[in-house]
């Protein structure tokens, strides 16, 4: 069977509910209903009970039957029958009073011939033992045809109130719902070409905005993801583009003409060089690739991260001195973790560092301990960079400097991306900071000793 929808589900518990509660008050209403008539019944015949009494005080007089039929004259539906202590009848006023009626004392109802009629048995005399016993009966057809009538009205209002209730509520439920149903139009109509769309969150009710935010936020995600994809796309076959139009035109002008084993000998060089760094660029796209799906598994070694630095500003040294740069390390740490990759990381810091530092500048590496882990800091003297640049850094292939921006041989823009998946294989988190003549990469790792 195919499932109902969840406003038909709604409409159906809505309709139980009116229907269970509506019976459950007719109920109530009918059995305070009987009660009350049975209460004034009660009434009615004690009344007429001390009534009768006080007219048959003396039995034995000659008016007593003249006496009681005026005293029943008063009341149309009410009988009487006098049975003597020994159960012989002495006495009925009407005809038509049932020949079986209950001997217990007290009130009781009985039925007979399709009239109902509410007993009531007492002692003519209550300080006589053998005194003569009274039965009153009160004709109450009128009244439980009173209650039948309301019963069936109940039914009928039950039955109504859980249409009406059904109706209403499958409107109300498909009103609702209605911003689901939105939701749900804007989820089929998302696509690579249309990731735009969002949910107006204003207009949502308290219990859809947080999820309208969240699809939004998915949304946000998901076009952000996509434009990243496209243009790493488009920026993968620019970088490619330049080296295999050096590789193609260098290789066609070499094959020109013959020329000296030399000159062949110089072409392939070159050659290598393009294809050297066109390697590089593809292991660096599959490392980021790796880190992306969670592979990078770092490995955990003892590691002072004084010692590290320190062997990596030893090999930068040269360079350093040929750019009139000063190097310099301040602090000390230890954690585990993985050399090779946070030698990596430490290392393109450093390269960026001294790329950008001007001549008379200075680069400074600061380890500082913290409660809960470390901080490691790689700052530059020279010029800063743009706040509205600073959030792109770690984009792949993105370069600040607008000379470098053409696909060559060297930084493709991706050593950025490479160390802060390195930094957050290790758990950890880095940052850049740029104010003041110093821009400063900020990387905050956990100590796991």
């Amino acid at each position: 069977m195919r499932r109902l929808s969840l406003s038909n589900r709604l409409a159906l518990l809505f309709a139980a509910c009116t229907a269970v509660v509506s019976l459950f008050a007719g109920v109530l209403f009918s059995r305070a209903s009987e009660a009350h008539f049975v209460e004034l019944d009660q009434q009615l015949l004690d009344d007429k009970l001390i009534g009768l009494r006080r007219a048959l005080d003396d039995i034995q007089a000659g008016d007593a039957e003249a006496r009681l039929a005026d005293e029943l004259s008063r009341q149309a539906d009410l009988s009487l029958r006098i049975i003597s202590s020994d159960g012989q009848r002495m006495y009925d006023s009407s005809p038509s009073v049932p020949k079986d009626l209950p001997r217990k004392r007290g009130l009781s109802t009985v039925s007979d011939d399709g009239t109902d009629y509410r007993v009531l048995n007492a002692p003519l005399f209550l300080d006589k033992p053998d005194s003569p016993q009274l039965t009153l009966l009160l004709d109450i057809t009128h009244h439980q045809h009173f209650l039948q009538r309301m019963q069936h009205l109940i039914w009928l209002t039950v039955g109504l109130s859980a249409l009406a209730t059904a109706l209403l509520g499958a409107w109300a439920a498909r009103s609702g719902l209605r911003p689901l149903l939105r939701m749900s139009a804007v989820a089929s109509g998302v696509s690579a070409q249309s990731l735009n769309a969002r949910l107006p969150e204003a207009d949502m009710p308290p219990e859809l905005a947080e999820m309208a935010h969240s699809f939004n936020a998915m949304l946000g995600r998901l076009d952000d993801s996509f434009q990243r994809l496209s243009a790493f796309s488009a920026d993968i076959a620019h970088e490619l583009r330049t080296p295999l139009s050096n590789l193609l035109t260098h290789t066609q002008v070499t094959l020109t003409r013959p020329r000296p084993l030399e000159d062949y000998r110089e072409a392939l060089h070159s050659n290598l060089e393009e294809l050297q760094w066109m390697a590089q660029l593809v292991n660096d796209m599959l490392y980021l690739a790796k880190a992306d799906h969670g592979l990078l598994m770092p490995k955990r070694e003892p590691l002072d991260l004084a010692e590290e630095a320190d062997v990596l500003l030893e090999f930068f040294a040269p360079l350093a001195e040929d750019a009139r740069v000063k190097l310099s390390r301040d602090g000390h740490a230890r954690m585990q973790g993985d050399r090779s990759m946070l030698r990596r990381a430490l290392s393109n810091l450093l390269d960026n560092a001294l790329r950008f530092t001007p001549a008379g500048g200075e680069v400074r590496v600061k380890i500082v301990e913290q409660p809960a882990g470390l901080s490691l800091t790689v700052e530059n003297s020279g010029e800063g960079i743009s706040e509205d640049l600073v959030p792109r850094l770690f984009d792949r292939f993105y370069r600040a400097d607008p000379a470098r921006r053409e696909g060559s041989s060297e930084h493709a823009g991706l050593g950025l991306a490479i160390t802060q998946s390195i930094i957050r294989a290790h758990g950890g988190q880095i940052r850049c900071e740029s104010a003041q003549g110093w821009t400063r990469f900020i990387i905050e790792l956990p100590r796991k000793d």
